[in-house]
């Protein structure tokens, strides 16, 4: 099986999830035990620096404490064998209707205009977990992480372009991804990109994080874009 990526589904195989309650912490293992029930996937998280090349590690994000607000996160590790399947993150028109009323107009209009341009806006975190759940994940000072990889400078700087233009009227968040895996906040693209100049920016490695360049990064869409 190949490297998963970040904020992949994965579901697992029986021996996977018992895999799973062994690698948690004791008070967490009704709760793996409760999400295998309801055949919801884990998410895929960057791997461990003492984890094997054969295992992976997963996450599982339990909604936010009706009291506090608190959100617990329970990280795993399974064989990559146990793996049974996985997915990449939902695409944005998937899970409109689990986002609240006043944000599946704005979010219709910009699946709309990002798909039109050739983009395919995938969402993790707080919305794709309510939408594949039907859980309350979401709250008012909730974000909406979103994904896309362009295929090419120019797709990178439109669906930049359409970023910064819904994120007046919605709380957008979320990371550009390049051909190898390399993730990057977009926001902080943004910033540094008006700040010129040679910037660096925080790349999110399945293996690592580290500070890259711009340059460095565009040359990644120059040399090895995405397929058509």
């Amino acid at each position: 099986m190949a490297m998963l990526a970040r904020h992949s589904l994965v579901w697992l195989t029986d021996a996977g999830w018992q895999e799973a309650q062994n690698s948690a912490p004791q008070d967490c293992r009704e709760i793996i035990a409760a999400w295998k029930r309801t055949d919801w996937p884990a998410i895929a998280r960057r791997h461990d620096p003492e984890a094997t090349q054969e295992q992976a590690c997963l996450g599982i994000a339990l909604p936010p404490d009706s009291v506090d607000g608190s959100k617990k996160r329970i990280p795993v590790r399974v064989s990559r064998s146990s793996i049974r399947k996985s997915d990449a993150p939902p695409a944005l028109d998937a899970v409109l209707a689990a986002a609240p009323p006043d944000w599946r107009e704005p979010l219709a209009a910009l699946d709309a205009n990002a798909r039109a341009a050739g983009i395919c806006l995938r969402v993790y975190g707080s919305l794709a977990l309510q939408a594949f759940t039907g859980q309350a994940y979401l709250t008012k000072a909730s974000d909406i992480d979103l994904l896309f990889a362009p295929h090419s400078v120019a797709s990178l700087s439109r669906g930049l372009e359409l970023l910064r233009t819904y994120a007046g009227s919605l709380p957008l968040d979320g990371e550009i991804l390049f051909p190898a895996g390399q993730a990057v906040a977009w926001k902080e693209w943004d910033r540094a990109q008006t700040s010129g100049g040679g910037c660096r920016v925080l790349v999110k490695e399945m293996q690592a994080v580290r500070l890259r360049s711009l340059d460095e990064l565009l040359s990644l869409l120059e040399t090895a874009p995405w397929p058509a």
